[in-house]
This record gives structure tokens, sequence and C-alpha cells, in this order.
């Protein structure tokens, strides 16, 4: 394989946990890959755009979006999600991702509920999905299902509508994070209908004697504009630990990475791996740092080996958190630069 980028969203600590964090890591390969490269750069990234780095990053990288800076940065991955779920989006129309959610009502402020934390079963998204979906239909912003926790919703004349990412929103106040535009109210009182239908609906009363949170409402973003074909990427996507939508963008048989099947597959390739997003998000450092010790063992050390043994042949890392990503890119003749010391400096930068 000539070049694997691996993406790794959350993987850079919050500046001021950092230096604490990574006296603990034990990561020698990480710290080899990062030290001896040929290239490294600090990208800033203004989340007014409502997105995290890795999202907009990701959707330019798959032809998607434009360049992830400025206010130009989108995450349109809904029509190229519907595919990868066996749906077929119109042409010309536009396409929203639409996640059950739970909003939760604090003191001074509404938040989103991260929605890996939902646990919401097939049985329940599509008992949820059928009462909402006629409401939909008589609308003429008709519901489609992917699975449980991803459907997808036609709104055609909603081209002004600002929606934030649902990993952006997670954690944050929701006062500002919620649609903009013109069509804003409208699609806050299409929430409010869907919140009367499931309010008290079985499945959710189901749920809470379960002691799982209810689907209180849902959340709207990843609008795109349906193609007659899907656009073109140089790279294949490869993705491990993702949620249902990003998942749907790479091919079945990729839905599941390791380095054995990546470096197997002789195209270029990008790989997602979301594994250390619920803890990042949740300040769960120390399951962050588990988390980030077995991706040194299942990844990072595997990489490492092939760029010396001629197996791969250029690798790019990308690492994020919330308001910046870190590009660093090695090879085999990069990582012969013995003078250089290894250490995880770089991830102190951010």
């Amino acid at each position: 394989m000539n070049q694997l980028t691996l993406v790794l969203p959350c993987a850079l600590p919050n500046a001021e946990l950092a230096a604490d964090l990574l006296k603990v890591l034990q990561a020698p390969a990480l710290a080899a890959l990062l030290s001896r490269s040929s290239t490294c750069n600090l990208e800033t990234f203004d989340n007014a755009n409502r997105l995290l780095p890795h999202e907009a990053w990701l959707a330019h990288a798959l032809g998607l979006a434009p360049a992830p800076n400025g206010e130009a940065a989108q995450a349109a991955f809904a029509a190229q999600a519907m595919r990868g779920y066996g749906l077929a989006p119109e042409p010309g129309g536009r396409y929203f991702l639409l996640h059950p959610a739970h909003l939760a009502i604090a003191r001074s402020h509404i938040s989103l509920e991260d929605l890996r934390q939902l646990n919401l079963s097939e049985a329940d998204g599509r008992a949820l999905f059928d009462i909402a979906a006629p409401y939909f239909d008589e609308i003429g912003q008709p519901l489609a299902y992917g699975d449980a926790g991803t459907w997808f919703m036609r709104a055609d004349g909603w081209s002004d509508l600002q929606c934030a990412s649902p990993d952006g929103a997670t954690t944050q106040d929701l006062s500002v994070w919620m649609p903009e535009g013109e069509h804003a109210r409208a699609a806050r009182r299409l929430q409010n209908e869907v919140q009367m239908l499931w309010h008290e609906h079985p499945v959710n009363a189901a749920r809470e004697e379960r002691g799982l949170k209810a689907i209180n409402s849902f959340w709207l973003w990843g609008a795109s504009q349906a193609t007659a074909q899907a656009p073109a990427c140089a790279a294949r996507l490869h993705t491990g630990d993702a949620p249902g939508w990003l998942a749907a963008l790479a091919t079945p048989a990729q839905r599941h990475a390791s380095p054995d099947s990546v470096l197997a597959d002789k195209q270029d390739a990008i790989v997602v791996l979301g594994g250390l997003i619920e803890a990042a998000q949740g300040q769960e450092w120390g399951m962050w740092l588990q988390q980030l010790q077995a991706l040194e063992a299942d990844w990072f050390a595997p990489l490492l080996a092939a760029l010396k043994d001629g197996r791969l042949g250029q690798l790019r890392l990308v690492l994020s958190h919330r308001d910046a990503w870190l590009a660093c890119t090695t090879s085999k003749n990069a990582q012969r630069k013995f003078w250089r010391a290894i250490t995880l400096n770089k991830l102190k930068a951010s």
C-alpha cells in the first residue's frame, strides 16, 4: 500500500491536561510515528462551523464538502450515507441526517445526550420511526430508515438551515447549537410535534423502566444535495468503532477495520477510528488512556512495523480535539532519522 491516513478524533488531549496524561501514557510506537515525521502541522478550527474538526476534514477528503477552513466548512454526509444503507436519494433532493435523541433539561440550559449512550434497539427505533413517519409524509418532508439511530429526512426547501453535528453539540449549551436560518422556526415546530408523538409512548415507558433515557426529541444535521452519482474519492474509506452514519460511508467489507485488512487492500486508504470520542466527550480520561493504550498495541505498533518493512509507503496521522487537528506524515525514510528523540511532545502543542 502506498498511503494510509489514520484519523483519530479526540486523540489530542486538552491542553491543560496534556502534560499529566502523557506522563502516564506508554506509547512508544505512536511517539516514533509523531517524532520521526517528514511533515507535521497543527491546524486550528473555528467552532463557529458547528462541527468538530475531523468531521469537516473527512467531508472534504471524501469529496463531499469544501476545504475544512473558514466558514465554508461543512459536513454534507446525508446523501452518501443513505447509499451506504441501500437507500436511493433522488438527484437534486436535499437530505438531512436525523437521529432520535434525548434532550436533558437542566436548571440553566438544555443539553444533548451523547447518542452513543442511548442504547436504542432496532425494535424500539423502528417503532418510534413508524409513529413519526406519517407526520413527516403529511408535511411533505418524508423520512427514510437507515438503522435504529440513523434516519434521513428530505427537505428540499431547507437549503438555508444551518445545523450542528451531534458530537459537536454534545456537552454544550444548546442555546448556541440549535439550527439557525430562515427555516429554524419550522424545524423547531417539527421537533415539538415529534416530541408530543413520542411523549409517554410505550417504547419510552419501557426504556425508563430499564433505566434508559427516554427518546424525547431528534437531532438534524449533515444536509447534502443528492447527485446522480456518488463523488469519487482516490482513497478507500475504512472505519472502526464508528456510529451508523459514519460506517455507512464505507462499504460493508470496510466497516470493521484492522491493520491486516487495511494493508491487504492495495488501494490508498483513509481509516477513521471513533473509539476515543465518548471518553473525551465525557472527560473520562482514565478510559481515554486505556483506549489510546489499546490503539498503541492494535494500530500504532503494527503500522510502524509495516512502514519499516516496506508494506506501507507513507502513513499520515490526523489527530484532533474540538478546536484543532494535528496532521503528521511519516515514512520508512523518516523513521531512519535516528537522531530525533522519540517523544509524545507533539501532542502537547495543541
